[in-house]
């Protein structure tokens, strides 16, 4: 913790360093995950170079290693790109010949990360992609100690910032193989090793359009859950609920509310005067376990700000999300995933021996719930049709000439989602013009 502590303290402004010997090289924030011994999520953050460390000369890659390299494979197919939220997952240290392996692997880690609420009611949202980066050398630099340099596609390494579990990449690479899948929404690179370790680079690429890069070691078995933990960052814009106790800078916080879902600076019962935050699931019992609340310490502070819950994936590894962090997990699938997908064109309009049809994903949720689905002509329900996913014309009993419309609504109601905001965006719709 103190070292961890004292890289998010001194992450300060490095003006005179600049003026002295030239601009400094570009750098990006990190988060630092928590020792591999106990349970802590995370351990504060870390300003290191974007480019990566400096590493051993990159060789060239033969034409064998040249053609396997960059090779895109869709592993989870849900859909088209721009209806579900697509994941990337890149590996590093990898060979050639250790492909296989790779993609074996990447497998593992997407299935941790969909045996974690709400990924596993929701994994018809997600497609899931390969992207082959042929390293010259096996593993990665770090591992198993700071004087080991591998030649390596991403430049993945250990002892990054000079903290042992913290696993940096070069970005501007990571970013070049990112660009050759047909879309990205969240990006996971895994080190070919089997040492702890991990990073979440969570700002939103303005380029490419993803919302983070987790690093996780894939040999591992709690690589998976620092991975969830930074998804929780990227796509739930969640706070941390871990605090820093001893730390002077962080000791209370006296600054505006934050814009977090999951921190508050309002009591549990101020929060619910104000209908503020989580009101809504206030004294609802919570997956993590314990009954949610207001309970300070949380957002790096130990007093000040308080946390919905005592121990949610956002403060320990292996625990799940907490009620509100759950709504906003699955806020921030919707935002880059549709529920309702034309398979039938609808820029022409339908006549009588056409039939119109949508996709909706299947929900896997263990209480059996699907999503709605409801037919409407002119704006007014066809309940003779709901849950269908295909409508003929023949069917719509049409007894004239005109041009009508036809929409399909898909709308996901599940009790998960409490603020009617967030609600109304849980719906999509698709329309087409019909007639005889």
């Amino acid at each position: 913790m103190v070292c961890a502590t004292a890289a998010l303290v001194a992450a300060g402004p490095a003006d005179a360093v600049e003026a002295a010997v030239g601009p400094a090289e570009p750098r990006v924030e990190v988060e630092i995950p928590g020792p591999e011994q106990g349970g802590d999520a995370g351990s504060g953050h870390a300003l290191v170079p974007s480019a990566g460390s400096p590493a051993k000369s990159a060789g060239r890659l033969t034409e064998a290693e040249r053609s396997a390299d960059g090779e895109v494979t869709k592993i989870i197919d849900n859909g088209s790109t721009a209806d579900r939220l697509d994941v990337v997952v890149i590996g590093d240290g990898y060979t050639a010949a250790e492909l296989p392996r790779f993609h074996a692997d990447a497998e593992q880690k997407w299935a941790e990360v969909a045996a974690v609420e709400p990924y596993t009611t929701y994994h018809g949202l997600f497609n899931v992609w390969t992207v082959d980066a042929v390293s010259r050398e096996s593993g990665v630099s770090g591992d198993p100690d700071p004087a080991t340099v591998r030649d390596t596609a991403l430049g993945s390494y250990f002892w990054c910032d000079a903290i042992e579990r913290l696993l940096c990449i070069d970005q501007p690479k990571v970013d070049a193989y990112v660009a050759k899948a047909p879309a990205a929404d969240l990006v996971i690179v895994l080190a070919n090793s089997a040492k702890y370790g991990g990073a979440g680079y969570n700002e939103p690429s303005a380029t490419l359009g993803y919302e983070g890069i987790s690093t996780a070691s894939a040999g591992h078995p709690k690589s998976g859950q620092v991975a969830i933990h930074e998804t929780g960052h990227s796509l739930g814009k969640l706070a941390d609920e871990y605090f820093y106790p001893g730390v002077p800078e962080y000791e209370k916080y006296t600054g505006p509310e934050p814009v977090e879902s999951n921190s508050s600076g309002l009591p549990a019962d101020r929060m619910a005067a104000q209908r503020a935050k989580w009101y809504r699931w206030l004294g609802e019992e919570s997956p993590d376990g314990g009954t949610v609340g207001a309970y300070e310490g949380g957002n790096y502070y130990v007093t000040g700000l308080y946390r919905p819950t005592d121990n949610s994936l956002m403060r320990v590894l292996g625990k799940p999300f907490n009620l509100p962090g759950v709504e906003s997990m699955i806020a921030g699938f919707y935002q880059h995933a549709k529920i309702a997908t034309a398979l039938t064109p609808t820029d022409r309009t339908l006549r009588l021996r056409d039939t119109a049809k949508v996709a909706v994903p299947k929900l896997a949720g263990a209480d059996g719930r699907q999503l709605a689905v409801r037919w409407y002509l002119d704006g007014r329900e066809l309940r003779r049709f709901e849950g269908r996913t295909e409508v003929s014309v023949a069917e719509l009993w049409l007894f004239d000439l005109r041009t009508h419309r036809l929409s399909v609504t898909a709308e996901d109601r599940t009790p998960s989602v409490r603020d009617p905001k967030t609600a109304r965006t849980l719906r999509s719709s698709v329309e087409w013009k019909v007639r005889l």
